[in-house]
């Protein structure tokens, strides 16, 4: 069944550039379980745009709204016009006082004054793009994505689905669509609603290519624009010599995985490349894909990220990789072209 509706801006782009790099909250938010400072939040968003970072991703998820208000009062004060924002529904925060003091359970370092509740109702939607307006100090985001909706798929195509797309005909918001880890359900989204844009997590990496065969064609064919974040699967792609306790998708990093992305990092060493760099560069080449989406701990993070996406690769790195049967063939590279897409 497809889910179309009237109205709206019409299947495309969305009506922004989203540019090459962007700038993910969760980490100003507390994320991984690792206490941020205020100072240090607002500096590292602040160096993302000193860097030319112009996109920045958040959600109420995010340290229970503590991202959502870091980045709002991070970019207060920048011109409005000069930069775009994403936040998310889904998951909306209500006070719990019965739980103050004590610390959130789902990977945030922040104290559980609000509790998450599924909520992909119409009424949901608006509510919570309401309280994250509210949060962000802003009166418009430019877009707004379904969050994680994978055991939710019929309430998020049902009701929170024609809610945003009648929010995007009333030019309330830019564009629409959905950010999650899988790319199956990204997939029907694409196939069977009038969405804009997917944020892609961790599943076309160096060491992932799930959504290489059939979503990011089918991405490319509807005009939908791709995010392509985790593009380090959570760390073991952003050193350059992945170590015993690499983290994969935020777990520990199975034996045979360190081994691949260890091998991986040799080919691109040869070529004079680190690891990271190659990690964002294979993200970035597919034509699918808009903008590389990271999270960053700290203002050198965004900054290191920014020069590496910034500093080209050489091309023979790529059929250095084929060859190696890193990633493998026929996943790595779209329609067999070595070449960077234009």
């Amino acid at each position: 069944m497809t889910h179309h509706g009237g109205g709206g801006t019409g299947r495309g782009r969305p009506p922004f550039d989203l540019g090459p790099l962007g700038l993910g909250t969760a980490p100003i938010g507390n994320g991984v379980n690792r206490v941020m400072d205020e100072e240090a939040a607002l500096a590292t968003v602040h160096a993302a745009w000193e860097a030319g970072v112009r996109y920045f991703d958040t959600a109420p998820h995010y340290g229970l709204g503590l991202a959502e208000r870091r980045l709002g009062r991070a970019l207060a004060g920048l011109p409005r016009d000069r930069y775009v924002v994403s936040t998310k529904v889904g998951r909306l925060l209500e006070p719990t006082p019965h739980r103050a003091g004590q610390p959130d359970d789902e990977g945030f370092a922040v104290p559980a004054d609000y509790a998450r509740r599924w909520d992909f109702s119409a009424d949901g939607v608006r509510r919570s793009l309401e309280q994250s307006l509210e949060r962000l100090g802003l009166d418009r985001v430019d877009a707004v994505l379904l969050h994680d909706p994978d055991h939710h798929w019929r309430q998020a195509v049902g009701e929170a689905y024609p809610a945003l797309h009648e929010l995007r005909a009333q030019g309330v918001v830019g564009a629409i669509g959905a950010g999650m880890n899988q790319a199956a359900m990204l997939e029907r989204f694409a196939l069977e609603t009038d969405i804009d844009i997917v944020l892609l997590a961790g599943r076309y990496t160096l060491l992932d290519q799930t959504a290489a065969a059939t979503m990011l064609p089918a991405c490319l064919r509807r005009g939908v624009a791709v995010v392509a974040a985790g593009v380090f699967n959570s760390g073991i792609l952003a050193v350059d010599e992945p170590a015993a306790d690499a983290t994969y998708d935020y777990a520990p990093a199975p034996g045979p995985l360190r081994g691949r992305a260890r091998r991986l990092a040799a080919a691109a060493r040869r070529r004079g490349v680190s690891l990271p760099r190659a990690a964002m560069a294979f993200a970035a080449r597919h034509p699918a894909v808009s903008s590389v989406l990271v999270g960053a701990g700290s203002a050198d993070e965004i900054r290191r990220d920014a020069a590496l996406l910034a500093d080209p690769v050489p091309e023979a790195l790529w059929s250095d990789l084929e060859a190696e049967g890193l990633p493998a063939p026929g996943t790595a590279f779209p329609d067999g072209a070595p070449g960077r897409k234009g």
